[in-house]
């Protein structure tokens, strides 16, 4: 198993290694994107592959459902560049929601009655084909992060699209407390933790580590929070997580700069807990 989290963006392929090694991180956002000249890429993936830093994951933040035509074509080649880079650097996957049918000014998610339905479903199993068949990876795994109001939603709707997009190249991104959208699923965490790891176990590419937390406040009101200081199952998650591949990445996500290091720390000291290994480099 590996930690990692975001970094500061570097020119410099040498600096960003030394930054990584000097956090205790031996996983790694992509560091460029599409934009960036082939050479400038290849330089980073030829650091890491070197440093022993697994680059964990291409986002390819976008709404390939969009209702508007031309915002579903744009965000359909999106998807297909970030996959692209994703297999030449050598990222375990390239991640992204499935999309919704609604539309945000800002925003790719917007909940929407039709998210949850046959249609919308058959829909993703086409887009998802269609950006893998585009590209041919052979290294990086195109992946949906799991959503409350979008497919998927759990473990088994995962496992629907596996079997219906029926690509070698689909994986799974599980983010968990995208998961918790009960108060059933939020005190039994521990139990769709176990569920799906039984379940996708094989298929998961890259995790995202966040904790959860349910307000007092009406109506439900569940947040995210700094790990260690909700409710997730943190024992459980990183015994699950310590049986895949020893390669799969543990990445920090969306938290205040200075809450990085003591999320890190305090994942670091369950692992030395229930005796599960992270690797450093």
């Amino acid at each position: 198993m590996r930690l990692g989290a975001p970094v500061p963006t570097l020119q410099d392929p040498a600096d960003w290694i030394a930054t990584l090694r000097g956090l205790g991180y031996s996983a790694a956002y992509c560091p460029v994107t599409e934009k960036e000249p082939e050479d400038f890429a290849k330089a980073f993936a030829k650091a890491a592959r070197e440093a022993d830093i697994v680059i964990a994951e291409v986002g390819a933040w976008s709404n390939p459902l969009s209702p508007t035509e031309a915002r579903r074509r744009e965000a359909l080649a999106l998807c297909q560049k970030r996959l692209a880079l994703a297999d030449a650097v050598g990222a375990r996957c390239c991640v992204n929601i499935s999309g919704s049918r609604g539309e945000e000014p800002n925003g790719n998610r917007a909940p929407h009655p039709d998210n949850l339905t046959r249609n919308t479903f058959d829909l993703i199993v086409e887009t998802v084909r269609a950006i893998i068949d585009a590209v041919k990876p052979v290294r990086a795994f195109y992946t949906l992060e799991v959503h409350p109001w979008l497919y998927p939603n759990s473990a088994d709707s995962y496992l629907d699209l596996i079997g219906a997009i029926d690509r070698p190249q689909f994986g799974v991104h599980l983010d968990p407390v995208n998961l918790f959208s009960s108060p059933e699923r939020y005190y039994s965490n521990s139990v769709v933790l176990r569920e799906c790891f039984a379940k996708l176990g094989p298929y998961i590419k890259s995790c995202h580590g966040k904790d959860t937390i349910l307000r007092n406040q009406l109506t439900i009101d569940i947040d995210e929070i700094r790990p260690g200081l909700g409710a997730l199952d943190y024992r459980t998650f990183l015994r699950e997580l310590s049986m895949l591949d020893p390669d799969t990445p543990l990445m920090l996500e969306h938290l205040l700069d200075d809450e990085y290091a003591p999320a890190a720390d305090y994942i670091r000291s369950v692992a030395r807990e229930v005796g599960v290994s992270i690797k450093t480099v």
